[in-house]
């Protein structure tokens, strides 16, 4: 672990990468209006709550992921690692355990592959930002 380096613009970047996706991912021209079917909502649903708490929420979130990614990235940069260790974060941790929640709470399989799919291409990025940016 001494040769931890952690760029934290490029930390920040990958952070912001998260919701660029997400924007993206759960728009209704890609998985938006399968996501809402899935969760029995309409798009009323996309108007209720804070809207300051949950995006400041997630993005505090993604930066924290973002930060343990570079972490783990850290000492082997280059884009190939960050994308190897994207994969391995993003699906191996992240969309199991997503899994492993989806499975007790006896949630659809289309919503599991929708929400882990998002991570998993999430954390690709992440990964490839952090490997490449040194």
């Amino acid at each position: 672990m001494e040769n931890v380096q952690i760029n934290f613009i490029a930390v920040i970047v990958a952070a912001l990468s998260m919701f660029l996706i997400g924007g993206f991912w759960y728009s209704p021209k890609l998985f938006g209006k399968q996501w809402l079917k899935e969760l029995e909502k309409d798009e009323s649903f996309l108007e209720t709550g804070n809207m300051k708490l949950i995006f400041g929420g997630a993005f505090l979130l993604a930066l924290i992921m973002a930060f343990n990614l570079a972490g783990f990235v850290s000492g082997y940069e280059s884009w190939t690692w960050g994308l190897i260790g994207g994969v391995l974060a993003g699906l191996g941790w992240v969309a199991m355990s997503l899994g492993i929640i989806y499975l007790f709470e006896r949630r659809s399989m289309k919503l599991f592959l929708i929400n882990a799919g998002y991570l998993v291409v999430s954390f690709v990025i992440m990964g490839v930002i952090l490997g490449v940016w040194k």
